[in-house]
This record gives structure tokens, sequence and C-alpha cells, in this order.
């Protein structure tokens, strides 16, 4: 069972990365090798499930994300695994998500400039098997970026909540 300083250890772990223990230790009241233990736990768990670093698409030269919502021809088991291993075999491609409603999915582009998702249109995206419809959008900023999941103790182990 979690408690408070799992909750704050998880915290810091999404918003700043990884840290020295004795330095994520000092910050949740912990000795280095007790908060070196809790997150091995938290890792043995499944609750963490990995480390990344976070980068600036602009540095990178990627300054244009584009969501992109994609409706199937079919839905049969067929048409989705086809199209699901497609799209992870190209790395612009940075998130896919099956949904509900109008659209079957929608994928997260990265993109240098409107040129290059031109260029990614026409040599990934309809290329794409089984694809009735695509309507795309052009994120113009973002106002909040994904920094992490909200976590509390409460939440961990109540599937309810």
């Amino acid at each position: 069972m979690m408690d408070r300083i799992d909750t704050k250890l998880l915290h810091l772990l999404q918003r700043e990365g990884p840290k020295p223990a004795a330095e994520l230790g000092e910050i949740v009241g912990l000795s280095p090798s007790a908060c070196h233990r809790r997150i091995r736990a938290l890792e043995a768990a499944g609750i963490i499930t990995g480390y990344a670093a976070r980068l600036d698409p602009e540095a990178i030269g990627l300054g244009l994300d584009v969501f992109v919502d994609i409706s199937l021809t079919s839905q049969s088991e067929e048409a989705l695994t086809a199209f699901e291993s497609a799209v992870k075999s190209f790395d612009e491609i940075l998130e896919c998500q099956l949904l509900s409603g109008a659209s079957d999915y929608r994928l997260r582009v990265a993109a240098r400039n409107v040129a290059d998702f031109d260029r990614l249109h026409r040599h990934c995206l309809s290329r794409l098997p089984g694809v009735a419809s695509m309507h795309s959008a052009f994120a113009l900023r973002t106002i909040k970026a994904f920094e992490g999941y909200p976590v509390s103790a409460a939440q961990i182990g109540d599937p309810a909540r």
C-alpha cells in the first residue's frame, strides 16, 4: 500500500526525473537507503514503468504538433490490428489512442513545419491501412504540457477512484 512519502516520490520523479536517492530522500524525509528501497518497491510493483528525458521539440526541430483523427473503413479485429501495427512502424507518430466516438483513432504527429507535415501526410499517414477519413488539427500553442499523472495515496489500489 502506498503512503504520502511514496506519492511525494512519484510526484518528484514524474516532474523532475531521476535524482540521486540522497537528494530525493532529503526532500521527502528519508535516508538515502530507505528512499532507494521505496523507489525499487514502486518499480517492482509496476507503478514506475521506466524513466525518460523530456525534450524541447523546438530545440530538436520538431516545432509542429499535429493531432490527426482517423476513421477506418472497418472495425474488424483484422483491420484494427493491421492499422495499429502500421502505426508502430512510423517514428513521427508519437502517440496513438483508440477512441470511442466519431473517430476510431487519434494520432499525435511531430513535424518540423507545415511542409514537413505535408510530406508525412503523403508518405506516412496516407499509407496506413484501412483509412476511410482523416481530420488534422495543428496545435497553435501548448497551454499545459503533460508533466505526469496526479497521484495520491488514496488512488493507489482503489480502481473506483
